[in-house]
């Protein structure tokens, strides 16, 4: 006999049981969290769509899939159930984030039929603050001005080039990355120093929901680097952040970035959890 799919596509109707889950983690499941706070379940914004594993009629895990692949509170069963719906498709995402055991298992069922992944980063420290910063912060860190989009997106695209290996402007010519960057820009989620019209610090809010957000996209000018901008302007844009977006913030960093996690460590993180990334 046949066994009846373990999986099914949530909506609205669900939002109850999908807010249980994510709240068992709020620092962790920030980026799902934040995604169906601003899209709904359901609505397929981008192609994204929320999975559901269902053991014994009750909800217990959910996976993410949009531009970034993401399993939520799955454990071994329910990731055979969400490897199993995704080897039924073409890939669409363009990597795959999340809790170290679960990505690994993940990848490994999915990765003859989707792979090869460009880069794998196995160890991601996820770091958490939700007091003031240990250090100073730079005064001359302030929200990005819609009329700087200009003189901030090249900055972004350097940032997204240096820690992803590939420019975010390839395919649709940058069309949809800037759409992003002006949206947080929008919406007060993006952060810089600007000097003369060069940015010499800058980080984006790129996630928020009831509970935490997560900042991303920190970068200083490689011209400025270890010249004291980091941990001032870090310091900044956690203020701003716990005064007026979430009481916690997060992020996460590559365990071989040492001089990042130096500063996350002197501002004040704490590491709270662990991902790894599968980039395609």
């Amino acid at each position: 006999m046949l066994r009846t799919s373990s999986v099914r596509i949530l909506s609205e109707r669900d939002r109850e049981a999908v807010c249980a889950i994510l709240d068992t983690d709020p620092v962790g499941n920030v980026f799902v969290a934040s995604r169906l706070m601003s899209t709904g379940i359901g609505t397929r914004f981008h192609g994204a769509e929320l999975w559901g594993h269902v053991e014994q009629g009750r909800l217990t895990a959910l996976c993410y899939s949009g531009a970034n692949l993401v399993p939520v509170n799955a454990g071994p069963a329910a990731i055979r159930g969400f490897a199993d719906h995704a080897r039924r498709q073409v890939r669409r995402c363009s990597s795959i984030v999340g809790p170290v055991t679960a990505v690994d298992d993940f990848w490994n069922q999915v990765s003859a039929e989707w792979g090869p992944a460009r880069a794998i980063r196995d160890s991601q420290p996820v770091l958490e603050i939700d007091g003031p910063p240990a250090v100073p912060t730079d005064p001359l860190v302030r929200r990005v001005r819609p009329s700087e989009i200009n003189t901030l997106l090249p900055a972004c695209v350097a940032m997204f080039t240096e820690e992803v290996g590939v420019p975010p402007d390839s395919g649709d010519g940058g069309a949809l990355y800037r759409a992003r960057i002006e949206e947080l820009v929008r919406t007060g989620r993006a952060f810089a120093r600007i000097e003369d019209g060069r940015v010499v610090f800058k980080a984006e809010i790129g996630a928020v929901s009831r509970h935490a957000c997560q900042i991303q996209g920190v970068w200083v000018d490689p011209d400025l680097r270890g010249q004291g901008f980091s941990a001032p302007g870090m310091a900044a844009v956690v203020s701003y952040a716990l005064a007026e977006i979430a009481p916690r913030v997060t992020l996460y960093v590559n365990d071989f970035n040492t001089p990042a996690r130096a500063t996350y460590q002197k501002v004040g993180f704490r590491q709270v959890g662990e991902v790894m990334s599968v980039l395609f």
